[in-house]
């Protein structure tokens, strides 16, 4: 049956405004339950779904992709350096400080007890007087009470609201930094984050001692900007708390802790709490830049024949040069004469006779005594130690640097022989007086996922014994052939 139409419409003309209406109303004209007009109906009201769904539902656009913006790279200038010291080791440790700051893009703060006598030269950081400490309690027995003084260094270097700073580095006027390593280093952490940046003592002792969880100051440490500016508003109320702890870096480590800060451990920074010779140390650094190095009073000289200060300078060129590779061990074979030959670049390398397994090469001889003095002391170390032969002949023939160069991304090295008495050696290396070595110069891409490179021995030499730096191949071993 077919309903009649009615003579008075349904919706009025003014519904042809409203496109919905509109096409309602040509749906009712069609409704005729045909099996074509059925195909209709089912065609009008999928259409007007949508224009339903179009009009008075709209959509909202989906928003633009947001890329976030990158980060500016860390620079030197984005580090500020805040120097522990007094007035009676400033004068006579300033020429430490001199081999790494530059007035031009190094920004530094020295941090005295009291007022020097004469003014500072231009080639040293200000010099600024700490904040009387006297209000604190230290109660630690035979300690000192700089402690405070110092460790309250944190909150007025952070107080200074200098501008531009990403991080905040700390350490004493003994402590020597390879400034550019140090940046690449921290540029590898969000400075908006918080960040606790430092390493453990060389001794499994002084870690007992005091903590395996806290960065040694003389060693130095960073703390990012965001939690120095947290930690400054908060220390002093830390330090009435601990005032039975020894130094000013137990104190800053204990405060962090409360905040729940641990931290991050970068194994170029070196407390260096050992004696004498340093030599085994830095001959099997470790796979990382070189960031710092500590107690220079009470290291012998690194190189033979200078003095302390000489010898860091000699080191130093080498550091300018290339300090991404600075006493980055490299090692390789002679296979023709049964020679191994270590390579700690920029600053010497080791002829052994016969073949060493690499494992064996990357432990630290024991050239150094503990920091600790005493017949009950007890040498154990927070890495893996070889015993260094006290007969010299038993000992590897050692080359020294003599000087570096550059040009167009490839550096030389050159290494001189140091005098071992009346050794016999074999004849492939007893004539040698000289290493050279050739490397490109190591950029940050490679230390951030680091691989120990390989290298080459010239096929025949005499006097000069050339070495070649490369990258290893992809399935390249670092291995004797046998």
């Amino acid at each position: 049956m077919f309903f009649k139409r009615s003579k008075k419409p349904l919706i009025n003309s003014s519904s042809t405004s409203n496109p919905l209406l509109f096409y309602l109303n040509k749906m009712l004209k069609f409704i005729k339950l045909s099996p074509s007009r059925i195909k209709d109906l089912l065609l009008i009201v999928s259409l007007s779904i949508s224009l339903f769904l179009v009009f008075l539902h709209p959509q909202t656009p989906l928003p633009l992709a947001v890329t976030a913006p990158s980060r500016s790279p860390t620079r030197r200038h984005h580090l500020l350096f805040s120097i522990a010291s007094s007035a009676g080791s400033f004068p006579r440790r300033s020429s430490y400080i001199r081999l790494w700051y530059t007035p031009r893009d190094t920004r530094a703060i020295a941090f005295l007890d009291q007022r020097l006598s004469s003014s500072v030269g231009p080639n040293l950081p200000p010099v600024v007087v700490s904040g009387d400490t006297r209000s604190f309690p230290y109660t630690f027995k035979s300690g000192l009470r700089s402690a405070i003084r110092v460790a309250r260094v944190v909150k007025e270097a952070v107080d200074r609201n200098e501008k531009g700073i990403r991080w905040f580095v700390f350490g004493d006027d003994d402590t020597v930094f390879v400034v550019d390593n140090l940046v690449k280093v921290l540029s590898k952490y969000d400075h908006n984050k918080w960040y606790y940046v430092g390493s453990n003592s060389e001794s499994y002792e002084q870690n007992l001692k005091y903590s395996f969880g806290m960065a040694f100051g003389g060693g130095g440490f960073a703390i990012s900007y965001s939690l120095g500016k947290v930690l400054a508003r908060v220390l002093d109320s830390c330090l009435m708390r601990y005032a039975h702890l020894y130094g000013s870096d137990s104190r800053i480590w204990s405060c962090l802790v409360e905040l729940g800060v641990g931290l991050t451990r970068e194994p170029g920074f070196h407390q260096v709490d050992v004696r004498g010779s340093i030599f085994g140390m830095l001959t099997a650094h470790p796979l990382s830049p070189l960031v710092s190095l500590h107690h220079l009073d009470a290291m012998d000289p690194i190189f033979p024949n200078m003095d302390r200060t000489r010898a860091l300078e000699r080191l130093f060129k080498a550091v300018k040069v290339d300090s991404s590779r600075i006493l980055q061990q490299t090692v390789c074979y002679d296979h023709f004469n049964s020679l191994t030959v270590s390579v700690a670049w920029g600053y010497a390398v080791q002829i052994y006779e016969g073949y060493q397994l690499l494992p064996d090469l990357l432990s630290v001889q024991k050239t150094f005594s503990p920091w600790k003095r005493g017949a009950r002391v007890e040498d154990h170390f927070m890495f893996n130690t070889r015993e260094y032969p006290r007969n010299s002949c038993q000992r590897p023939l050692v080359f020294f640097l003599k000087s570096v160069a550059s040009n167009k991304n490839v550096v030389w090295s050159n290494y001189t022989r140091h005098s071992d008495g009346k050794c016999l050696r074999p004849d492939a290396i007893k004539n040698v007086k000289e290493v050279k070595v050739v490397s490109p110069e190591l950029d940050i891409e490679q230390m951030m996922a680091p691989r120990r490179q390989c290298c080459e021995i010239s096929s025949s030499y005499n006097e000069s014994m050339i070495i070649n730096i490369k990258n290893c191949g992809v399935d390249e071993l670092i291995s004797m052939d046998v």
